[in-house]
């Protein structure tokens, strides 16, 4: 079992597959040349599943699979199915910005994937070509539909909110639940990555996104699907959820139960800490001893986030 020297289990591992994304979304836009990872620095998945199997060992029970984007990754498919096999795991997600879900949403889930997450900031066609670089909304929402039909449940759909871009969409993006069985997470803008969109000023505090629903309708707290940081409520008639998502105003360190590992083999503690261990040294080197370098960063785990510090992509972290 993975506890930590402030008492929190550890039982979530979040893995980036690849840092490419065929999105150029606003808040993920670096100040300066874009540089991806040399594709020999990116983890094999036969990597990537010894690593989860010595995680499973140590207690881990839920595995996120992230990127960048993960279904542009060749054999994504063939990998999620290998992945469901390990025992052990109870709830196999997947976060994605939907592009490729109208193709993969069924082999997806026939190869065992239990949840999917999709990025959705906005409603507005135009909108989300200017947030994405030019890509076309009305093929993402096909897809959301196209997992809600194959079975996927629930589905989760993330939306950062920045004041000034999309803040005015909250009401609306969150209305949804009274139409589909979804759940609509907000998320306070991260400084992630040195996005060149990046500052204070464009942070709506969850707290004030909160203020917004409730003036449609009160929220009626309810249990989370999955656990994880998310304040879930629901609005009287809704068939759907809300979650409410504050790293920045309202952290949840107290209660962080993850680690994340970066698409070139790097076990980080935290999102907001460029504290790393490679684990490469490990997988190619001394495999039998990787359960050591899991029980090194639980000394390594901070009690609580320095937003001051990374400089990470998330794309190479894991959204």
């Amino acid at each position: 079992m993975l506890i930590d020297r402030f008492g929190r289990k550890i039982e979530y591992l979040r893995i980036s597959i690849t840092d490419r994304c065929n999105f150029h979304c606003i808040y993920c836009a670096r100040r300066g040349p874009l540089r991806w990872i040399p594709h020999e620095e990116i983890l094999r998945y036969e990597e990537i599943l010894t690593i989860v199997k010595t995680a499973v060992d140590l207690g881990v029970r839920k595995v996120r699979i992230t990127g960048g984007e993960p279904l542009l990754r060749k054999g994504v498919v063939d990998f999620i199915a290998k992945l469901a096999k390990i025992e052990g795991i109870t709830d196999l997600s997947l976060t994605t910005n939907g592009y490729l879900l109208v193709d993969l949403a069924d082999k997806l889930k026939l190869a065992g994937l239990h949840r999917i997450n999709v990025s959705l900031d906005t409603l507005d066609s135009e909108k989300f070509e200017k947030i994405t670089g030019g890509f076309e909304l009305e093929r993402i929402w096909a897809g959301i539909l196209k997992a809600q039909e194959v079975g996927f449940y629930p589905i989760k759909i993330n939306v950062v909110v920045i004041r000034g871009v999309n803040d005015e969409e909250i009401l609306s993006l969150a209305e949804l639940t009274f139409e589909y069985p979804w759940e609509i997470r907000f998320i306070e803008f991260m400084p992630v990555g040195n996005s060149e969109l990046w500052d204070e000023s464009h942070v709506m505090p969850i707290s004030e996104i909160r203020m917004k629903l409730e003036k449609r309708a009160p929220l009626k707290p309810i249990s989370s699907h999955g656990g994880g940081p998310a304040k879930v409520y629901q609005w009287e008639g809704a068939l759907g959820r809300i979650g409410l998502i504050s790293p920045l105003s309202e952290h949840f360190c107290g209660s962080c139960n993850r680690f994340r590992i970066t698409a070139d083999g790097k076990l980080r503690t935290c999102l907001f800490s460029d504290v790393e261990i490679d684990l490469k040294p490990y997988l190619r080197e001394r495999p039998e001893k990787l359960s050591d370098a899991f029980i090194k960063a639980l000394t390594l785990k901070p009690e609580k986030r320095d937003i001051s510090v990374t400089s990470r992509e998330m794309r190479a972290i894991g959204g």
